[in-house]
């Protein structure tokens, strides 16, 4: 099934709907049994109108629904999400479960011989949808942020639409990637909104995209040290010392 270049299904209030059942119904009461959220900076949003470009750093799988359960429903109505094409939309089951509980579009990762989804994230943003995306373009594995991909911001600057800057602390460490489930005990997760970011005369994407990574570390270090979890650097720092230490374990093994 192809979800393809039809802006109409991404803001169908049928499927807006259903969404919604689903994300309050099903999801939030999962969400809210996993971890304790903590949500800051709603009223950076007050004033924002669609479309717009959504970009939080990326640590684990609950990062989705943490941004649709969180921000005011008037802007997630028509939220639509960038998924990965090969892993969501590559089985015509998966693609239509991401669909519908994300309003997900595909996103091509790498360049395959299968259908090609460029350019489709600038048609949703002209009809008026307003988009999610990890500008990361895959979950970190150790929390700490990697470096950001500048398509983002090139599609606001070539859209002339803001990024709304959002920091995720705690995500990694409620689920971190080594695990099949959330870990037990309601793991505190804050979702932190920053005030809507547009790009200066002449700034080009490479410099947008890092200037909106470093306001979203700001973001995360100032809440973290405030309810003290560990800052980005902190992380780095920690896999770091981990990755020389399962080095070290596997030199010791192999001149055992």
């Amino acid at each position: 099934m192809d979800f393809g270049r039809n802006p109409r299904l991404y803001k169908s209030t049928v499927a807006a709907i259903a969404r919604d059942s689903v994300r309050f119904g099903l999801i939030k009461p999962v969400l809210n049994r996993a971890v304790k959220v903590h949500v800051h900076g709603l009223e950076h949003l007050d004033g924002l109108r669609a479309p717009f470009l959504v970009t939080p750093n990326h640590s684990g799988h609950l990062d989705g629904p943490l941004i649709m359960l969180t921000m005011p429903n008037r802007l997630t109505k028509e939220l639509a999400t960038g998924a990965a094409a090969d892993y969501f939309f590559d089985k015509w089951y998966t693609a239509m479960g991401t669909h519908l509980l994300m309003n997900a579009f595909p996103v091509d990762r790498t360049r395959s011989k299968g259908k090609n989804h460029r350019g489709m994230a600038g048609e949703l943003l002209d009809a008026g949808v307003s988009l999610l995306i990890f500008p990361e373009g895959t979950r970190s594995r150790t929390g700490g942020m990697g470096r950001f991909k500048p398509g983002t911001a090139a599609l606001a600057i070539a859209h002339n639409v803001p990024i709304v800057p959002v920091a995720l602390v705690g995500s990694w460490a409620a689920w971190p990637p080594t695990e099949k489930r959330w870990l037990p005990g309601r793991p505190d997760v804050h979702v932190v909104y920053g005030a809507p970011m547009t790009a200066e005369p002449g700034e080009i994407a490479h410099e947008f995209s890092e200037r909106v990574r470093r306001k979203i570390i700001e973001m995360h270090d100032g809440v973290a040290r405030a309810y003290g979890m560990p800052t980005q650097a902190e992380m780095m720092h920690l896999a770091a010392i981990e990755r020389a230490r399962t080095t070290q374990e596997k030199d010791k093994k192999r001149d055992a």
